[in-house]
């Protein structure tokens, strides 16, 4: 089953999808954004239309996100986000760590050169934004990682993708400018090692990167 008769969700690319992954990734994508923030209640029907497909295809979409903690269900609410626990928050940090410090590594062996050009103009975007809002600069920073991510595996880019929708834009450090200054140099850090075909030393900065934000939100 192909995208072409529904809208294309943002990042989406590879090969089709079945109907029940496309609305798992179009929903994770709106929790992402913060489009659907923790809290709201996620009807099939008005999901069903929102991305043109049947009721089916949500339901089975919205059972996969409660096995894995990302909403939840209540009496007369039915499914909703879920905030995350705050004992939770390390654990994610950490498996963030290790998933996206490979996607990084995986993405620096196989990306074309048109694949960098790319994710230096999403990197030289956010330097023009830095007076941005935090949620428009963590929109900005997302679509960095996964421009980064998607150039690798499309496969590691989808479990990442996962775990980032635990942490929508409203909630987010880099409304902090201090904050979001640290985060930026990071990003350098990644890119020149991206620009040097340096897979290790890639991997090893985007670990760096996400345990070092984790440090950063301890304190906000």
């Amino acid at each position: 089953m192909t995208q072409t008769s529904t809208p294309q969700g943002q990042g989406l690319t590879g090969p089709p999808l079945s109907k029940t992954e496309y609305v798992l990734q179009r929903l994770r994508e709106d929790i992402a954004s913060g489009i659907v923030v923790p809290g709201t209640s996620l009807r099939q029907s008005e999901i069903a239309a929102r991305y043109g497909v049947s009721a089916t295809p949500v339901r089975e979409a919205l059972r996969l996100l409660e096995a894995g903690g990302t909403i939840s269900y209540a009496p007369h609410r039915g499914a909703t986000v879920r905030e995350l626990p705050a004992d939770r928050v390390k654990d994610v940090y950490l498996l963030r760590a290790e998933i996206e410090g490979l996607a990084t590594a995986v993405a620096c062996e196989r990306m074309t050169d048109e694949q960098f050009a790319r994710i230096e103009a999403v990197h030289a975007e956010i330097g023009a934004h830095r007076g941005a809002s935090g949620e428009e600069l963590a929109v900005l920073n997302r679509r960095l990682h996964f421009t980064i991510y998607h150039a690798g595996s499309e496969l590691i880019a989808s479990h990442a993708s996962s775990l980032w929708t635990l942490f929508p834009p409203r909630v987010t450090i880099w409304a902090d400018p201090d904050a979001a200054a640290a985060l930026a140099a990071d990003h350098d850090e990644i890119i020149a090692a991206l620009r040097d075909r340096d897979p290790q030393r890639a991997q090893d900065r985007a670990r760096d990167h996400v345990l070092h934000a984790a440090k950063l939100r301890e304190h906000l």
